[in-house]
């Protein structure tokens, strides 16, 4: 069997592992249960895709991130590597192929939503996979205490009951003492090995600034900059705002969130990836997974909800292990926001009665209908359709799923499903009758063998590029066959799809847990608490405020975020360094100020970074749109 060091280097071309890597690997090869603390950007994926390789069997990897899975398969093919992956809203016999091709085929990942591990037909399934072991992504989602609790996440214990011997390998970027024991406990971990990599981003300056004026600051930053930068925003309307904004004052920005249409998303993210945009605005979801190590600034526009979350976004900046930076900019709103936050996110009793009464009129799903089925649900028409306001019925929403009456899935691009419901007689008159209709279904069963079979994805750009058509006019044949009952034709379709768990009851004999629910409310606000205390804290080091957070105990101070910056002594009066500013700039009229910063020692760039910017306010130098500086 080749060793973990040589399947990384075959199939990822890297020569060593990074820390704790293989270790991790170490553990699940001798079949131990394994708990693995690694930060953003610490490699998690490889510790369950390698010895995915060496082990006999399928490895079963579980996350709640279907992006991150389509994503992950899709990168993993291309290495010549059998994977797969079932989410929400793929078709049933596509779900049952899949699983045909686990049991007889050579695959070594099946990447699995929570949600679909207690249908019928996994569970029917189940036992006749090889497993070799258990990769749980995103493991903080099963402890209620975590930041992210996902009710669907406490059934892969019942894993355990049907592969005995499979150990289960659990992984997250970051979680206190508490949650940590608690995801061992609802995982049922034997005597887990633990390996938890210190959370402290040495590389990473932190800043947080309180400002009134966001656009503004947030333009003077990123004209700070060079290289690549992530700015996140709380809303999808704000992140089109903030592009356009950086887009009117000349810099190269793009915006990405969840109501673009997949097409676009994708082209805008391969232009920040090439480099092409330097600066991405997008919705916090964006960049889980996001294989880009060269993100020299993360800007958040607005304050996160809690430490697990800025921690976790901050993160991705500098995965290279180069000098990067993570700002923060808040205001009174975000004061007042994250104060009435808990509030906001639990709500009464009445008005979770009234949600669940909505969504069921809305899905028009009768008293007594069957459980276990998914359905289209879009957010913004059913607040509007039920005179609700969205944010609040978005978090009721959450709530009642963590009450485990449903589960509500990212937005999932459906590709469009084709199944043949003639013989091949019929087939075969229809061309001789309409011979257009006929050329493209021959061309479809050309492409796409099992269409006679069971409803078949298929793409219709591709379908279209074979056939020499215009996609639009393959959509149209489509449609014509559809109607002329030839074939069975699913539009393709984007869109977050909820499924319901539980027979549907009256809102008014529906079970909820509110001495749970109070408990979660309590803790909410004690996150959100230690939110506000981050933010407003300009007295203690922001690292050791943050391992402090997670347990993780630091005597001395980082030296590289603001509160440190500010509180050092410059060597020289800040008069001296003035002149020195004055005469580099002066000297070429022009310069880029990270040109003008280099010419000072490392240790003091950061405190001539406060002073150019004191001089910019002050009127001694003007800062252009490329970030260069001159005499003012």
């Amino acid at each position: 069997m080749p060793s973990a060091s040589d399947i990384l280097k075959e199939h990822w071309g890297y020569d060593s592992f990074r820390p704790l890597q293989e270790d991790i690997i170490t553990c699940i090869l001798k079949q131990q249960d394994t708990l693995a603390l690694l930060p953003t950007g610490g490699g998690k994926s490889l510790c369950y895709q390698v010895p995915a390789l060496m082990l006999d069997g399928l490895c079963l990897v579980i996350s709640p991130l279907i992006a991150l899975m389509q994503d992950q398969v899709s990168r993993l093919k291309e290495q010549g590597i059998m994977a797969a992956a079932i989410y929400a809203g793929m078709h049933y016999n596509e779900v049952k192929h899949t699983l045909e091709n686990m049991v007889h085929g050579p695959y070594k990942l099946l990447y699995v939503s929570p949600e679909r591990l207690h249908t019928d037909l996994f569970q029917q399934y189940l036992p006749a996979l090889d497993i070799s072991f258990i990769a749980v992504d995103e493991a903080h989602c099963v402890s209620q205490w975590g930041h992210d609790f996902r009710p669907d996440y406490l059934k892969i214990a019942m894993l355990r009951n049907v592969f005995k011997q499979a150990p289960i390998m659990a992984l997250t970027a970051s979680a206190t003492k508490e949650v940590q024991q608690d995801i061992a406990a609802q995982l049922k971990l034997r005597q887990p090995a633990i390996f938890s990599q210190s959370l402290e981003r040495k590389n990473i300056f932190y800043a947080i600034t309180y400002t009134e004026n966001k656009n503004r600051d947030t333009l003077e930053r990123l004209r700070e900059q060079t290289g690549t930068s992530l700015v996140y925003c709380r809303s999808r309307k704000q992140t089109e705002a903030v592009s356009r904004m950086l887009q009117t004052n000349g810099l190269k920005a793009v915006h990405y969130h969840a109501g673009v249409s997949k097409e676009k998303r994708k082209e805008t993210q391969e232009q920040w990836m090439s480099g092409k945009a330097s600066i991405m605005v997008a919705t916090t979801a964006f960049g889980m997974g996001i294989d880009k190590g060269d993100v020299r600034t993360v800007l958040h526009y607005d304050a996160p909800e809690h430490l697990e979350a800025y921690y976790q976004e901050s993160g991705r900046a500098g995965r290279d292990g180069k000098q990067a930076n993570a700002i923060l900019l808040y205001n009174r709103l975000d004061i007042k926001r994250l104060q009435e936050s808990t509030a906001l996110q639990y709500p009464p009793e009445a008005y979770l009665r009234q949600v669940y009464q909505s969504v069921v009129e809305y899905l028009q799903i009768p008293i007594g209908a069957e459980p276990h089925r998914y359905y289209d649900f879009d957010l913004a028409d059913f607040s509007k359709k039920f005179r609700l306001e969205a944010l609040p019925a978005s978090h009721a929403l959450k709530l009642l799923e963590q009450e485990g009456l449903w589960t509500i899935s990212d937005a999932v691009f459906n590709p469009a499903t084709v199944q043949f419901i003639v013989d091949r007689g019929e087939l075969d008159r229809l061309g001789q009758t309409y011979p257009d209709l006929g050329f493209v279904a021959t061309g479809l069963l050309r492409l796409y063998g099992t269409v006679f079979v069971y409803p078949t994805a298929i793409n219709i750009i591709v379908v279209a590029k074979q056939l020499k058509l215009k996609k639009e006019l393959v959509e149209q044949f489509l449609q014509k066959l559809h109607q002329m009952e030839v074939l069975e034709y699913i539009k393709p379709k984007e869109g977050p799809q909820m499924f319901f768990h539980h027979y549907r009851v009256d809102s008014r004999h529906l079970i909820i847990d509110l001495q749970r629910i109070e408990r979660l409310r309590s803790r909410h606000k004690r996150r959100t608490d230690a939110m506000l205390g981050f933010l407003q804290d300009d007295k203690t080091c922001r690292t050791r405020s943050l391992l402090r957070y997670f347990d993780e105990p630091k005597e001395e101070n980082c030296m590289h975020c603001d509160v440190c910056r500010d509180n050092k002594k410059l060597d020289l009066p800040a008069k001296d360094y003035n002149k020195q500013i004055l005469d580099i700039v002066g000297q070429q009229q022009r310069i880029h100020m990270q040109n003008c910063i280099a010419a000072f020692p490392t240790a003091i760039r950061e405190d001539i970074v406060t002073l150019i910017r004191h001089m910019v306010d002050e009127g001694k130098l003007k800062l252009h749109p490329d970030g260069s500086i001159s005499p003012a």
